[in-house]
């Protein structure tokens, strides 16, 4: 195939039975599981375990995983101190990918990948899944004691990984309903078929290089406005309208300057995603255990949403994950820019769930290029040039 696609728009990377998705219909599916179930029925944990061995776990195989995850949630104080002399400004997937690189000169264990063979030692594979998925949050809820001064909160063994997420994060007990509709978002984040971040793991995977630099990788790559950092532009976006009742000025002023609309549209889905659904109702939950208040920008959102459905979705422009997961951050006192962070946190279950994948069947990405420079020259020596 010689013709160049843009962004590799439906060009076929790899192949995986992970994820599915009919962008027509508004499915998606995590190894067949619809996510409209595993959302309402699963944990964060379970999908994870699904993610990485290809079916739903017994209870026995679950309880053995979330024991391992709560078991590998510390890290060493040397990561501590590396955090501690970043600095404090920086945005937190930044300090991400700087600490999750650095998680594998601390424990290292890559004698799988040092052969340049496939590595097929599945338990290899997994324990070092486990350790990765285990500390991101870690990291995450770390460094934003870390970013004000203060020392981070210790992880406690005997809560869930949502639960435990949030205590990190305040150092208060979790509200219950925070903690599974966080639960909830994870599983909703945690995988989405070939991504721009997912790709980059795959790409980083196919040198067979180290795990926690893959995932380092496609932290970095999470990392911008157009992938994982759309849901913080979501909250921006909100606030600057105004309010619901000067959305729909603000709506006919940005159309017409051709603006980006933070939330709306997805390369793949031609139908309201199905996430944003999902996660709309986590909202109105939410409200409703508040005794039916509405947040501000909640409102609002649902404001812009029903005057951006005439221009917008007869061109098949709907919300999409973005446009209601930052609303929740939002109400669960996660600060702003913490936002793509946790979704990597989530995300990171896909990601190593590729990485296994790819080192099944392994062959290092070296696509081609359509050439648009200069025919073969002569070289000019310096004095000569004009």
């Amino acid at each position: 195939m010689s013709e160049y696609l843009p962004g590799l728009e439906g060009v076929p990377a790899t192949k995986s039975n992970i994820s599915f998705l009919d962008g027509k219909k508004g499915i998606l599916t995590y190894r067949g599981y619809r996510i409209e179930e595993l959302a309402e029925h699963s944990s964060f944990e379970e999908t994870a375990l699904l993610l990485l061995d290809g079916r739903l776990p017994t209870a026995e195989e679950l309880a053995c995983f979330d024991e391992d995850l709560r078991r590998n949630r510390r890290v060493r104080y040397n990561i501590r101190e590396i955090m501690k002399y970043l600095p404090p400004t920086g945005h937190p997937m930044e300090m991400l990918q700087t600490a999750v690189a650095s998680l594998g000169m601390f424990y290292p264990s890559d004698e799988c990948l040092t052969g340049g063979d496939r590595c097929t030692d599945l338990n290899y594979i997994h324990n070092m899944s486990v350790k990765i998925l285990a500390r991101m949050a870690t990291l995450v809820a770390m460094w934003e004691h870390l970013r004000n001064g203060y020392d981070p909160v210790a992880p406690r063994s005997d809560l869930t990984y949502a639960e435990n997420f949030l205590y990190m994060l305040s150092g208060c007990e979790p509200d219950p309903l925070h903690a599974r509709i966080l639960d909830t978002c994870l599983v909703l984040h945690a995988e989405h078929t070939i991504n721009a971040s997912t790709f980059a793991a795959l790409v980083a995977g196919s040198t067979l290089t180290s795990p926690y630099l893959v995932v380092a990788a496609a932290v970095g790559t999470l990392a911008g406005p157009l992938h994982g950092g759309a849901n913080a532009r979501v909250v921006e976006m909100l606030e600057e309208t105004g309010g619901p009742d000067r959305v729909r000025p603000w709506l006919e002023r940005r159309l017409a300057a051709k603006a980006k609309i933070w939330g709306f549209g997805h390369r793949e889905y031609k139908v309201k995603d199905p996430r944003a659904i999902i996660l709309q109702k986590l909202m109105e939950r939410l409200m409703e255990h508040r005794g039916g208040r509405v947040s501000r920008l909640f409102e609002t959102a649902l404001a812009l949403e029903a005057a951006a459905e005439e221009p917008l979705a007869a061109k098949g422009v709907y919300p999409n994950v973005d446009f209601y997961s930052g609303i929740l951050y939002t109400e669960m006192g996660i600060p702003t820019d913490q936002f793509t962070a946790v979704f990597a946190v989530a995300r990171c279950a896909g990601w190593l769930a590729h990485w296994c994948e790819q080192l099944a069947d392994n062959r290092i990405f070296r696509p081609t290029q359509v050439y648009t420079g200069e025919d073969v020259r002569p070289y000019v020596p310096l004095e000569k040039r004009a």
